[in-house]
């Protein structure tokens, strides 16, 4: 299992996962999308909007919409032409582009962006499993 260690940001808590043991590698890619979701008042809403961050299990956009951490929202890529079910895990500070907001997909989807993620170099060793044990 991925270590997690606390992270302070913009006065809220969350998680973040050592550099050492991401998943992928991100890049910095503006690319337009749209994002379709509930708000905390329960009202619909669509949004185009862009990336900051992508990597091959979600990213981080710029949102103007009201969105809540946990949140689930749908994002379409107009480019490969693919939809996303994913989860807000992050909610940063506000700009005049909107609010930072990061997303994870909640179903593997390497090709999403259209672009191939390389394996972070720096990965550490995985952990052994259980199963491979014999008592």
């Amino acid at each position: 299992m991925t270590s997690l260690r606390p992270l302070v940001h913009d006065n809220r808590a969350m998680p973040l996962i050592d550099q050492d043991n991401r998943r992928s590698s991100r890049v910095f890619r503006r690319l337009n999308v749209q994002v379709k979701g509930v708000d905390p008042d329960g009202r619909k809403f669509k949004e185009s909007c862009q990336t900051i961050v992508v990597n091959a299990h979600g990213g981080l956009i710029y949102l103007n919409e009201s969105i809540e951490l946990g949140d689930q929202v749908q994002v379409s890529n107009p480019v490969t032409d693919e939809e996303q079910e994913c989860r807000v895990v992050y909610i940063g500070d506000v700009s005049d582009k909107g609010q930072r907001v990061g997303l994870e997909f909640l179903a593997p989807s390497p090709h999403f962006w259209g672009m191939e993620f390389a394996e972070p170099e720096n990965r550490g060793p995985k952990p052994s499993s259980r199963s491979a044990r014999k008592s």
